[in-house]
């Protein structure tokens, strides 16, 4: 038995946070991999795709957002099984009523704890969330399904791995031993955004498409190889479009700037790129303006998105820096002022460094001109 696991779509992610352009990128990218997904399983022999909770961002998403997922499933012929999480529950009248009524032969919804025969003697045992948060482990149930004649019994169900050092209630937690407890040939868990390996029968996929500046990797399914009376074998295959990064960059001057600028962009492919970068160091105030500047004009633009945290990049006015506006006459008189303030410190020092920063950026960008 060979079929994809799968995650965490979150379909109509608002992506709030982001330029118009951007959100509408990465929108799109997330049903793009319904067909990455799909044409993943067509050229490795799977003919299923089980999806383990979270397919939608919330329980009311719009009509296109269902009609865009069902759709693109539709054109492939594989058979997609979809787990309701704790982003997309299952309720009467609710979202899965919905897609239940555009969705063909090809799309089942594992909206009940009833066991389905998926293939001869291979067994899949759901466990829907119909509550966002659940007290149980929703888990459970599988101890007690029948599967008659079953030879692999797959589970299948959306929540965190129960932590038993953690106080007071937990939600939609799984007991870390629910493969063993519940005789499974695997356990596909949804919830967590990053492929993870729990044991030997026990895996997170994450999602196929990153979302979020937490890990480096791109998105994976996992492709998953069962037979009776062995391990799986199980292979995380990259689908996702786009890499959320988070850097952070000690420089002192432009060129330990520039190193880790190039040395980003020797393994990235910008247009595909999401940064979110932090700067830290001294140096000079004629470098912290030229690197602000290369990040503005340059990386900025090549990059889908770039967010700048430079609080910690501390520009000092060289001795070079106040030659060029002495001869400014009243400008230079007040930059001077300015950084006798700066260097004594005092209550106005931040103030007096972020008009020392400011002059020294309008003299430039006159220079320039």
């Amino acid at each position: 038995m060979r079929f994809l696991h799968s995650a965490d779509w979150q379909l109509g992610k608002p992506f709030g946070r982001f330029e118009p352009d951007v959100r509408a990128a990465l929108t799109e990218a997330r049903f793009d991999v319904i067909d990455t997904l799909a044409k993943t399983a067509l050229e490795h022999g799977a003919a299923h795709i089980v999806v383990a909770g979270d397919i939608f961002d919330t329980e009311g998403p719009e009509d296109r957002t269902i009609v865009q997922a069902v759709s693109r499933m539709a054109r492939y012929p594989v058979k997609w099984w979809l787990l309701p999480g704790n982003h997309d529950f299952a309720r009467n009248g609710g979202l899965w009523d919905r897609v239940r009524r555009r969705a063909g032969e090809g799309i089942v919804i594992l909206s009940e704890a009833s066991p389905q025969e998926i293939e001869r003697g291979t067994w899949l045992m759901p466990a829907p969330l119909i509550h966002r948060h659940n007290l149980e482990d929703p888990t459970d149930e599988f101890d007690a399904m029948e599967t008659p004649g079953a030879s692999l019994r797959i589970g299948v169900a959306h929540g965190s791995i129960r932590d038993f050092g953690n106080q007071g209630e937990t939600k939609n937690q799984i007991a870390p031993d629910r493969a063993r407890r519940s005789n499974l040939d695997y356990l596909a868990l949804g919830d967590w955004h990053g492929a993870l390996k729990v044991d030997a029968r026990t895996w997170y996929a994450g999602t196929p498409e990153t979302d979020r500046f937490q890990r480096d990797d791109p998105g994976h399914t996992l492709l998953v190889d069962l037979a009776a009376g062995r391990e799986p074998e199980v292979t995380p295959l990259r689908t996702g479009r786009f890499q959320w990064l988070r850097r952070d960059w000690l420089v002192n001057d432009r060129a330990s700037f520039n190193a880790e600028r190039d040395r980003l962009l020797t393994f990235i492919d910008p247009a595909a790129t999401l940064l979110q970068l932090t700067l830290a160091g001294i140096t000079s105030l004629t470098d912290r303006v030229g690197m602000l500047g290369l990040l503005e004009d340059d990386l900025a633009h090549r990059l889908r998105f770039l967010g700048l945290q430079a609080d910690n990049l501390v520009g000092r006015p060289s001795d070079e820096d106040l030659a060029g506006l002495a001869v400014e006459g009243m400008l230079g008189a007040a930059a001077a002022k300015l950084a006798a303030r700066v260097d004594n410190g005092g209550s106005d020092a931040a103030l007096a460094k972020r008009a020392l920063e400011r002059l020294f950026v309008e003299y430039s960008r006159e220079e320039r001109a």
